[in-house]
C-alpha cells in the first residue's frame, strides 16, 4: 500500500498576551509563504475560537489549501487529567477545554505545544542550534521558561511542562547572600526563579532596592550608565540567573542554550554568562555555548508550524 502524500503546507500558531500569529511553512525547506498577527481577545472565549478560525479561513484562501494541519503553541499548561488550560496571559482561556474545542470546530489535524517549547523547536532546526545534538531554549521576557530539544526533537515530558525551570526555587542562600525575600509566584509557588531572573524580575530586583524603572531594558540601561544601585541589581541579577541555569546543564546537560525574550537582546549578556554560570558548576563541568536566537520572537510560530510537520 502507498504511504500518503506528505503536506505540502503546515500551519504555525502562536497565541500571546497580545497577538494571535500564524505562519504557514513549507513542507520541505521550512521557508514562510504566509504570515498574519492579529490582536488576542483576551477575555472574550468565543471571540477567541473565532478568531482562530478566521486567521485558518484566511490562509487556506491566500495558499489554496483546505484542511492543513496546524501546530497551536497555547500559553500556560494543560491539566493532563481534565484537559483544561491554564493560562495567566489569555485570562479567557483558563479553564476551559481550549484543544477539545478547537478540535471540534476547526476539523482538521491540530497538534498542541506552549510558545516556550516551540521556540525551542523552531531554533532546533535552522535556528541558532541547528546541528547540536541537544539544545535548550531558555526564555527571558514577563517570565522565564523554555524547552529542550533532543537530536532536533521536542521532548515535552509525562505533563507536557519539560523546560519550566523558571519555576524551580531560588536557594534560601542565594536569597539570603543579597538580602532578598521570598517572592510569591502566579504559578502559586513562593521563590520562583522566574520572579528573579526574567525581565520583570530584574525590574523586581530593582525596585526592591528603591528604584523606579517599569521596564528591563531602563535598568540596564541604567546601570550602563554608571549608577550605582543599577550596577549592583545587575550584578545579583546575574549571579541568580547563573545559578540558574548551572542547575539546568547539571540537570540536562545540552550541548548549547539558546536565550529568547526581551533580555536575550542585552549583548552584553553573553559575555558575562559563562563565568556567571561557572561559578556554580563543580569542578570539571564545562558551560556551554550561550548564543541568541536566530528567529527571535518569530520562532513560536514558526516552532508550531514544525509540531504540525513533524
Amino acid at each position: 500500500m502507498a504511504e500518503p502524500a506528505r503536506a505540502a503546507v503546515g500551519y504555525g500558531i502562536d497565541i500571546g498576551g497580545t497577538k494571535i500569529e500564524l505562519v504557514a511553512c513549507d513542507a520541505t525547506t521550512l521557508e514562510v509563504l504566509h504570515r498574519r498577527r492579529i490582536a488576542t481577545p483576551q477575555g472574550d472565549y468565543e471571540g477567541f475560537l473565532a478568531a482562530l478560525e478566521a486567521v485558518l479561513a484566511d490562509a487556506d484562501a491566500q495558499l489554496a489549501q483546505a484542511g492543513a494541519a496546524v501546530g497551536i503553541a497555547l500559553p500556560g499548561v494543560r491539566d493532563r487529567r481534565s484537559g483544561r488550560q491554564l493560562s495567566a496571559n489569555v485570562p479567557a482561556l483558563t479553564g476551559r477545554s481550549v484543544a477539545a474545542d478547537l478540535q471540534a470546530r476547526l476539523r482538521r489535524p491540530l497538534f498542541f505545544g506552549n510558545d516556550l517549547q516551540c521556540f525551542a523547536l523552531s531554533e532546533a532546526h535552522g535556528g541558532a542550534a541547528h546541528g547540536y545534538p541537544s539544545m535548550f531554549g531558555a526564555i527571558l521576557g514577563t517570565g522565564a521558561g523554555g524547552g529542550y530539544c533532543l537530536g532536533g526533537r521536542l521532548i515535552a515530558g509525562f505533563n507536557g511542562i519539560a523546560g519550566e525551570w523558571g519555576h524551580w526555587s531560588v536557594p534560601a542562600h542565594l536569597l539570603q547572600r543579597h538580602g532578598l525575600p521570598v517572592l510569591d509566584c502566579a504559578c502559586g509557588l513562593r521563590g520562583c526563579v522566574e520572579r528573579y531572573v526574567s525581565g520583570s524580575g530584574l525590574v523586581a530586583l530593582y525596585r526592591h532596592f528603591g528604584g523606579d524603572a517599569v521596564e528591563a531594558g531602563a535598568v540596564l540601561a541604567q546601570a550602563d550608565a554608571g549608577e550605582a544601585r543599577a550596577q549592583q541589581v545587575r550584578a545579583i541579577h546575574l549571579d541568580l540567573l547563573g545559578h540558574s541555569l548551572a542547575a539546568l546543564i547539571l540537570a540536562l546537560d545540552p550541548h548549547v542554550i539558546v536565550l529568547g525574550g526581551g533580555l536575550s537582546q542585552h549583548a552584553p549578556l553573553y559575555d558575562a554568562l559563562p563565568n556567571a554560570i561557572s561559578t556554580h558548576l563543580f569542578a570539571g563541568v564545562q558551560v556551554p555555548p550561550i548564543v541568541p536566537p536566530r528567529f527571535g520572537d518569530a520562532g513560536g510560530a514558526r516552532g508550531a508550524a514544525l509540531l504540525a510537520l513533524s
